[in-house]
């Protein structure tokens, strides 16, 4: 497995994070087709045989069962030196902020919890799960400076912002010695490619990590037209992401298919190899073996520079969706429900 280093940081990370929104009690979350503790453990666990170092959850996920489902297998299958562990916390909930709760409060509770969840004395990469526009960001930096001098994290990173935003928290965390965010997480994959206008030129110029979400579109690129699966048939969030632009997004998965064709590989692999030719690591969700297995086989996969505009070539302009679609400041007052596990809170 090659590995990068992650940004402006000293973390040396594999080219493919895992990511574990698929793992956890699924009577705990949103999501039907996530992974009881065993089979989990099974996936994780392989992807360590394959070299994945690299690994994303979240406080969010299934009530923080996915942090403690990650955290008991890496403890049994690897040093916890040789792994790098990314969480993420969300924003204040109404009730906190009508309470008075500060930034920091929130943000060092939510470490803890997430620290308690995972087993862990400090994770590698925290991660502001999405912009915050009841909070002020000079209080969001202070915060997560506070937390990487304590120890507890290493560094800092971003998820679902637009690349103004991104500029904009590290220009204000150079100017008061905070520390900076050294990767994002964005919404970026062949039928999604909102992130080539702006994001990724900040990132090339800057030396910011990306490391993508959803990088098979919730499996799409994974199947040929047709096809289905337990997830594409479950995940309502993913249908609300991809199902609008179907036909737009066809004739891109049959290139997919013929260039899998023939060079006698999987979608899976043409598709996160492309991917692979433009950030650090995407974050791959597996929920079965053979998912982690052709994850790793794509990193081994080079496509010419033909292929890749055969199949960029027919993407269009998206609208965008998901999280994103809420990151103003009117559709922030929207909430969304999540669950930390002590309670369900509302967040945009």
């Amino acid at each position: 497995m090659e590995t990068r280093t992650l940004g402006n940081s000293d973390l040396r990370v594999s080219r493919i994070c895992m990511g574990c929104m698929g793992f956890g009690d699924p009577g705990r979350g949103q999501h039907a087709w996530t992974l009881d503790e065993e089979h989990s453990r099974q996936i994780l666990r392989r992807g360590l045989e394959l070299g994945v170092n690299f690994f994303d959850t979240a406080i969010a996920y299934q009530s923080g069962t996915s942090e403690q489902y990650l955290g008991r297998a890496l403890r049994d299958f690897a040093r916890r030196d040789e792994v790098v562990v990314a969480t993420k916390f969300l924003p204040r909930t109404p009730q906190e902020i009508e309470a008075g709760v500060s930034a920091r409060e929130h943000i060092e509770s939510s470490l803890n919890t997430s620290l308690k969840n995972l087993g862990m004395d400090y994770v590698d990469l925290y991660i502001y799960h999405m912009w915050d526009y009841a909070t002020p960001l000079y209080d969001i930096l202070e915060a997560l400076d506070r937390v990487v001098r304590a120890g507890k994290a290493r560094y800092i990173g971003i998820s679902n912002c637009f690349a103004y935003q991104l500029a904009k928290a590290n220009a204000l965390a150079a100017r008061e010695g905070f520390a900076p965010f050294v990767s994002v997480q964005g919404h970026y994959n062949l039928l999604f490619r909102e992130e080539e206008r702006e994001m990724a030129r900040l990132c090339a110029e800057d030396n910011i990590a990306m490391t993508p979400y959803s990088p098979l579109a919730g499996g799409r690129l994974s199947k040929r037209p047709g096809e289905t699966s337990k997830r594409l048939a479950e995940d309502d969030y993913a249908r609300l992401k991809y199902d609008a632009a179907a036909d737009l997004d066809r004739p891109i998965l049959e290139r997919v298919a013929e260039v899998a064709d023939k060079r006698g590989v999987s979608m899976t692999e043409v598709a996160l190899a492309w991917l692979l030719t433009k950030v650090t690591a995407p974050v791959v969700g597996a929920t079965k073996l053979s998912h982690v297995e052709g994850a790793a086989r794509a990193v081994d996969l080079r496509l010419s520079q033909e292929e890749c505009r055969y199949l960029e070539a027919l993407y269009r302009p998206h609208a965008l969706v998901g999280v994103m679609a809420q990151n103003t400041p009117a559709a922030a007052k929207q909430p969304h429900v999540w669950s930390t596990g002590d309670q369900q809170i509302a967040q945009p």
